[in-house]
């Protein structure tokens, strides 16, 4: 690490490089075997939970074609994306000590997280919106939010997420700018930093603000429904699906804040204080609550939607007839009775 003392402010490139030993911060075998368990863990059963999420979607003609579910889709697809690129950079970076080939490589990389975590939360922010669309203005919800609607809102979604992400690798790093660089990140200007922070402070503050408004209004319908108990099955019916879609939203709110909040904090703090490596190592773990965030948000879907649920119970209904169909096949008795004799 002799590199790092004399690269003591890692806030300059030097002909386009960095001393990239110095973000290597995890200097034990035990650090490196915990952040591979974690990242490897929480990666995995990211990718496989949102894959079933997406099949549960699309698999049904009725709750694909609800606009509230292609944006669930989206963040599920920007879960899975981040999971495989996070985790294979994050890994062979920290862990295995390999670096890219170039600078352009790595920020293309880093290019892939970003854009797949900022469109992860816009995708939440689109999904709160629905809700509060749906719950102030029940009677024109139809008219307002439409496929076509949704999908041209998804496309101006991710086209400004890869934008955005994609500025470093386009030129706005320390290398090119001769600027300070981010002593977390690699090549990333620190004011490069402090806008995608603050994007992604936008964002939370409007995703609260919508789900805020969301609960207030499933307040009022319980309220409602206790004082006057409404009658008529239908309007009941869908007041109760508002109010658990209303508390199911927060619950991802709720985890999405706890897993966000300290990487947050520590890039915030990095940007105007030094940070120590033992800081540095902490951010690195806090670095694998994200994969957290969207690993355990495809379980509050299945667990708080009824639609999904439904559709989750059919599909293991279809695969034990099938299975107990094979058990049963003439050609499955033959072979047991061989197997008897």
């Amino acid at each position: 690490m002799d590199i790092c003392k004399v690269h003591e402010n890692s806030s300059k490139c030097s002909g386009n490089t960095m001393p990239m030993e110095c973000f290597m911060v995890l200097s034990t075998q035990a650090q490196k075997i915990s952040i591979a368990t974690l990242c490897c863990l929480f990666g995995t059963l990211c990718i496989l939970e949102n894959a079933l999420v997406l099949y549960l979607i699309f698999s049904s003609p009725t709750i694909r074609k609800k606009p509230s579910y292609l944006f669930i889709s989206s963040l599920a697809s920007a879960d899975i994306l981040a999971s495989i690129i996070f985790v294979s950079s994050f890994v062979n970076f920290h862990v295995f000590n390999k670096t890219d080939s170039s600078k352009e490589m790595f920020l293309l990389k880093l290019g892939g997280v970003n854009t797949s975590f900022t469109a992860s939360l816009s995708s939440l922010l689109l999904t709160a919106l629905d809700r509060y669309i749906c719950i102030s203005r029940p009677s024109e919800y139809k008219s307002l939010v439409t496929r076509k609607r949704a999908w041209v809102a998804l496309g101006v979604l991710w086209v400004t997420c890869v934008t955005i992400s994609s500025l470093p690798l386009l030129g706005w790093n320390c290398c090119t700018l001769n600027s300070a660089c981010s002593e977390l990140f690699p090549f990333v200007d620190d004011n490069y930093l402090s806008s995608w922070i603050f994007l992604v402070m936008v964002l939370l503050a409007s995703i609260v603000c919508a789900y805020a408004h969301v609960l207030w209004k499933a307040h009022q319908h319980v309220a409602y429904m206790g004082k006057h108990q409404v009658q008529g099955g239908k309007q009941n019916a869908r007041m109760r699906m508002d109010v658990m879609l209303a508390k199911t939203l927060v619950m991802v709110l709720t985890v999405l804040m706890v897993c966000w909040s300290p990487v947050l904090v520590l890039m915030i703090y990095s940007i105007f204080v030094r940070l120590s490596n033992q800081l540095r190592r902490v951010f690195a773990f806090c670095s694998t609550l994200c994969l957290l965030n969207s690993m355990v948000n495809p379980i509050i879907y299945a667990l708080r939607s009824k639609e999904l649920y439904s559709s989750l119970r059919m599909v293991f209904s279809r695969f034990k007839r099938q299975l107990r169909a094979t058990e049963d096949s003439p050609e499955a008795v033959q072979k047991s009775s061989v197997i008897e004799t």
